[in-house]
């Protein structure tokens, strides 16, 4: 069986590194996988490019103008479907297909006339609404109904004149509703029940959690403290690809105010100008695809703070909970959804007494007496060789 897979990139980022695990277990299995992507470098065979950086500056002013994102990129997404008929896939696979690379209405009208069966992994929120990829920051529930007046029209993905919300919210509709044997994965059950409320409501929708690779993210051993001279310190880790306002950096900066002499704060993902604006008490690395790096820190810290304010299902959760640290997070979103009272603890979204306090008992309890547990867990519910098999009984494969 041949399953082409579509994303914004491969092989990097949480998304990326699915649809690359999803192509690796297909090929242990016997089947041909491809992955077609528009940003960055491949880091997997059988890939696909759609696009080059002109189409790609071109679709991001066509966005930054008119508001008109996932509506540029004609020409490269009609030499890319030259490319999938000569494929000729049993079953196409939709990841993120916003990220300024790939047409919609070209895509779905391909879809729609060859009646090949898609399953489509929404990772946000973008699918069903006129603008942005999400919404809790803003708490705003238009896209039940109607948008239009999109209050996050400056957010991802940024229009800094025109607000087409209404018209995509339209055109979207029409799009995504009149496909045939199109069945909606989500990563978790909070995201399913967004899809329940919205127009994409009548088709199947299953829930697949992320998965993690339980052979690199498990207790490491390193010289990581010794190296920063932090062998006497309780550790407070962060971690994002990118520290926008919904991660929580906020937070994090209202923390270091609290925290005493003896506890830090190591922040992963950060910019060179976000790393020279940091306090003292906070540890600033650049963002990193190092995956044994990340997993010799998650096992170094005491425990992994997210205080993030919009997400679906956090890899970051995952990873840390299989190296054995345990997890205070905000209940925003699916973010929660991996955390119970025997691996962390869960705090209402923005409140940073209660955030710091959880902390605090992690810190009373000692961090061993959360580990066995937090590994259980990910070696339960989140092994990737065992989550990305329901996407191959999901092709009937």
């Amino acid at each position: 069986m041949k399953i082409l897979q579509i994303n914004t990139v491969c092989g990097t980022g949480s998304t990326g590194r699915i649809a690359v695990d999803i192509q690796n277990i297909l090929k242990k299995n016997g089947h041909e996988g491809y992955i077609a992507y528009g940003r960055g470098k491949a880091n997997c065979e059988n890939n696909i490019k759609i696009g080059d950086k002109k189409d790609f500056y071109f679709h991001a002013v066509k966005t930054r103008l008119f508001d008109k994102h996932g509506f540029g990129s004609k020409k490269s997404t009609l030499d890319f479907i030259k490319k999938v008929k000569k494929i000729k896939p049993d079953i196409i696979h939709l990841h993120n297909i916003h990220g300024y690379y790939i047409n919609i209405e070209i895509l779905f009208q391909y879809l729609k006339e060859s009646s090949i069966p898609v399953v489509w992994t929404l990772h946000d929120c973008w699918a069903f609404t006129g603008h942005c990829s999400h919404f809790d920051y803003a708490n705003c529930y238009k896209w039940r109904r109607y948008c239009e007046k999109c209050p996050e029209k400056g957010s991802y993905p940024k229009s800094i004149l025109v607000d087409n919300s209404y018209k995509n919210f339209e055109v979207k509709k029409l799009l995504f509703t009149d496909v045939n044997n199109l069945v909606i994965v989500t990563p978790s059950k909070w995201l399913a029940d967004l899809v329940k409320c919205s127009f994409l409501n009548s088709f199947e929708v299953k829930v697949i959690n992320n998965g993690i690779d339980l052979e690199v993210f498990k207790p490491t051993e390193s010289d990581f403290r010794l190296k920063n001279s932090l062998e006497n310190c309780f550790l407070i880790l962060g971690v994002a690809s990118v520290w926008s306002r919904r991660k929580g950096l906020e937070y994090f900066l209202k923390l270091s105010e609290k925290i005493s002499e003896d506890e830090k704060i190591i922040l992963i993902g950060l910019s060179k100008k976000q790393i020279n604006l940091l306090p003292k008490n906070i540890i600033g690395i650049e963002k990193t695809n190092n995956v044994k790096e990340l997993a010799e820190i998650y096992s170094s810290v005491d425990v992994f703070a997210n205080p993030t304010l919009e997400e679906t299902f956090p890899t970051t959760n995952l990873e840390a909970l299989a190296c054995g640290t345990p997890i205070v997070v905000f209940d925003s979103g699916g973010a929660s959804e991996s955390v119970d009272n025997s691996t962390g603890f869960i705090v209402k979204k923005g409140d940073i007494e209660d955030l710091y306090l959880k902390i605090k008992t992690v810190k009373m309890l000692s961090k061993n007496y959360f580990s066995c547990k937090c590994i259980k867990k990910a070696i339960e519910n989140y092994d990737k060789n065992k989550k990305f098999q329901e996407y191959l009984a999901l092709y009937g494969i």
